[in-house]
């Protein structure tokens, strides 16, 4: 099978396998959205998704992702930018991302603000849930400290929330960290209908549970691409 091939076939059993977790979860299988992270591949091996359906592709740089996707392709996708942003290559992602996870701080979001008031951008609230300190994100409390300001910045349309669990190849590991961050945007969203309903949370070890612990996002690379950095 060819390496094209055999992306179209995994990036499909993917689907299939977020389908099934979606109706475990009891809602209809659009409810979840797969994006898959092409981080480090080429845009051959990126572009071999959408014949299995995928729309939405994740990008972890923005600098990988302007060369990547500098040309025509760029309208065949939804583009997410699901890696850390640095407030200087804000101008740049906002140009080019449709969707941004990772929005970290509430510098970074006056500066996307800032950026976006006339043709507005969505974002994700990056939260580490986790409190692992390696990790960026707001902390649970300082996010519900934070949220009056970061609600009321023009151009900014405030999707959700994101996550990042801990490492581990044992899913069930994760599920409480999916389940916490489900709760929070429960509490969050009645006290800020402006805040809306994604969770992107989950990726190639944990995906599904994350889907049944109510994610509407989830960020797979590694089962549809294979490692990273294979030659296209």
């Amino acid at each position: 099978m060819s390496q094209y091939a055999d992306i179209v076939a995994r990036a499909g059993h993917v689907l299939e396998q977020c389908r099934s977790a979606t109706r475990r979860s009891g809602r209809a299988e659009e409810a979840v959205t797969l994006v898959a992270v092409a981080k480090t591949h080429p845009l051959n091996r990126a572009q071999a998704v959408l014949a299995a359906g995928v729309r939405d592709i994740g990008e972890n740089r923005v600098q990988e992702a302007e060369e990547k996707w500098g040309g025509p392709e760029r309208e065949q996708v939804v583009l997410h930018l699901v890696g850390r942003l640095q407030r200087n290559k804000a101008r740049p992602a906002l140009e080019l991302f449709d969707v941004i996870h990772s929005c970290d701080s509430l510098r970074l979001a006056e500066r996307l603000s800032r950026l976006a008031r006339e043709r507005g951008l969505s974002i994700l609230l990056e939260v580490n849930v986790s409190s692992e300190p390696q990790k960026a994100g707001f902390g649970p409390e300082a996010l519900r400290r934070e949220l009056e300001s970061l609600a009321v910045l023009p151009g900014l349309r405030l999707q959700g929330l994101m996550t990042v669990a801990p490492a581990s190849r044992t899913p069930e590991v994760a599920r409480p960290y999916f389940a916490a961050l489900r709760h929070l945007s429960e509490d969050l969203r009645a006290q800020y209908p402006s805040l809306g309903g994604t969770l992107s949370m989950g990726m190639t070890d944990d995906f599904e549970v994350a889907i049944e612990e109510g994610a509407t996002l989830v960020r797979v690379g590694r089962a549809i691409y294979g490692e990273r950095g294979l030659p296209g």
